[in-house]
This record gives structure tokens, C-alpha cells and sequence, in this order.
């Protein structure tokens, strides 16, 4: 005897914050490979992997360069040496409008 089954629709729908919690939550992981060849030889390869997760979730995962890497070393234009030289400039510009 066979049992033949309906398809069930949901009638509850998922708002866009509920569904960007579940994924913060779990994570998601979306990975490519481009390769351009041009008579069976390979020209280039691109590995593309990006991951979607929250931070408690990416610490989890054993991925926390953010926390590893000074603020200076990431990117050196905001090095105390840069900051204060734009402070100085700033500071002329404003002397320089007031009078």
C-alpha cells in the first residue's frame, strides 16, 4: 500500500534579522575556484573563500588575527607617528580659518 504525500508549505515566514542571526550564529562558508586556461594551459588560478559569522563564532573557529595584530601594523597610516602629523596639520588649517 503506498502512501502518497502532499507538499507542505510553511506559512510562517523568516524576517531578514532572524535569518542574519542564524547565519551570525552558525556561520556560513562560501568557496570558489577560477581557473583560466587558454589551450590546456593553466594561466591562472583563483581560490576564493569567504566565511560569514559572527566574532564569537569566527573565535570559535580558531580565527582572531584582529586581535593578534596591532592597530599600527595592519594598516600604517594610522601609527601614532601619522596621527599626530595630521593633528598638526589640522591644527594650521584651523589657526589659519580663525584669523
Amino acid at each position: 500500500m503506498a502512501i502518497q504525500r502532499t507538499p507542505q508549505h510553511s506559512i510562517e515566514s523568516t524576517n531578514l534579522a532572524d535569518l542574519l542571526e542564524r547565519v551570525l550564529d552558525k556561520g556560513i562558508v562560501i568557496a570558489g575556484d577560477i581557473k583560466i586556461k587558454l589551450v590546456d594551459v593553466e594561466l591562472l588560478t583563483l581560490q576564493i573563500r569567504l566565511v560569514i559569522c559572527s566574532v564569537d563564532k569566527a573565535r570559535e573557529m580558531g580565527m582572531d588575527w584582529w586581535a593578534k595584530t596591532p592597530r599600527s601594523e595592519a594598516n600604517p597610516e594610522l601609527s601614532p607617528d601619522y596621527l599626530s602629523q595630521i593633528e598638526e596639520r589640522l591644527a594650521k588649517i584651523e589657526s589659519h580659518l580663525s584669523s
